[in-house]
């Protein structure tokens, strides 16, 4: 069996064929606390669109997609025969959201998703990001958080946790490795000065991949300005109806601490902000848990890394003809999650319906405020 290669092509912004960048001498950083303001979206009306479709091709070789959300335990796969050591993912939210294959991606492949994210930094060197359309914006820096997470994660894999996994010395959150137009990011500051600070929509949280099984899940496309509004309801539907975002206790709807993160900019009066924001995504049983709780707590975490192995690197891939045994075991899982799904009739994939426009109808504001 031979594996899909992430091989790196040239960007394009509309009609715009972005040149290989030079290889110039990196400028020197700008104070983040007061750069970061130049950022703020200024659209002027220009049309340009990024094409993102190598980052797809590399989203699609290596993330797994575990399904719809089942509010159930895992149904567990027993270990190959001998062995001793703990393989794969143990978190209870392990069959939600997606799965990373850490173990199929090579150190050439690593090295093309680092090149790749130096080449969506050079994209703002050339363009300017922030007179795009909103949606390109926000796709732009939706994507580059997430290849850098993906780039940064894997240079240090395997490792069980990635919050544990330090850039020079920082944090990986809080590590400003990005450069763009000469200011130094962290994925943070992505997250919460550029994108918090001027969307106003709660749903962007869902976009980002912070490498952890409790948080959202990574996609298997890369965000796109033309469909990014459908893209992030999908994501927030997912996350709000699995246990890793939405659970219930008693009287006490418990709920991801992601949310408690998001609050200063989202849900200032919390618990009202926040249920406000659920109803417009949770179905089914999760409604019902909104309607029997009184008292909401941020209390929910998981911060094992969303990857198929789990972290742990068991074996080469295809080592003496043998899958990874942590891969093989969440495969399994995955598979009998599926298998249950269908004996109970219970759908096992999503379907976005579009009501089509009618002539009285006003237009349709797919942009994300």
């Amino acid at each position: 069996m031979e594996m899909p290669k992430f091989c790196l092509m040239a960007l394009t912004a509309g009609v715009i064929a972005l040149a290989q960048p030079a290889a110039a001498a990196t400028p020197a950083a700008a104070p983040a606390s007061d750069a970061v303001a130049a950022f703020a979206p200024r659209p002027d009306g220009r049309d340009h669109r990024l094409d993102y479709s190598v980052w797809t091709e590399a989203l699609r070789a290596y993330v797994v997609s575990m399904g719809p959300p089942l509010r159930r335990m895992p149904e567990r796969v027993a270990p190959p025969p001998g062995t001793r050591q703990q393989i794969g993912p143990t978190s209870m939210y392990r069959n939600d959201g997606s799965m990373i294959g850490y173990a199929l991606i090579d150190r050439e492949v690593m090295a093309n998703i680092a090149r790749y994210r130096r080449e969506l930094q050079a994209v703002a060197d050339t363009l300017d990001i922030p007179a795009l359309p909103r949606n390109e914006q926000l796709a732009f820096w939706i994507n580059l958080h997430n290849v850098a997470m993906v780039e940064k994660i894997g240079e240090n894999w395997p490792v069980r946790q990635p919050r544990k996994i330090k850039v020079d010395g920082v944090p990986l959150d809080d590590a400003q490795f990005i450069m763009v137009q000469g200011v130094a990011l962290s994925p943070r500051d992505i997250r919460e000065k550029i994108v918090f600070a001027h969307w106003k929509n709660p749903k962007v949280i869902y976009g980002f991949w912070r490498g952890e099984i409790g948080g959202p899940a990574l996609q298997r496309d890369a965000f796109d300005g033309r469909v990014i509004t459908d893209q992030l309801d999908m994501a927030a539907r997912e996350f709000t109806n699995s246990r890793r975002g939405v659970e219930q206790r008693g009287d006490t709807l418990h709920v991801s601490r992601l949310y408690a993160e998001a609050a200063p900019f989202y849900f200032r009066d919390f618990a009202p902000d926040l249920r406000t924001h659920l109803r417009g995504f949770v179905e089914g049983e999760v409604i019902a848990m909104l309607d029997q709780t009184s008292f909401t707590k941020a209390s929910l975490s998981e911060n094992d890394i969303a990857d198929l192995s789990g972290g742990r690197n068991t074996n080469p891939f295809f080592a003496s003809g043998r899958i990874d045994a942590g891969v093989a075991k969440m495969l399994e899982e995955r598979s009998r999650k599926f298998d249950y799904m269908q004996r109970e009739d219970i759908p096992t994939f999503t379907i976005t319906v579009d009501t089509v426009p009618q002539p009285d109808d006003p237009p349709k504001d797919a942009e994300v405020e």
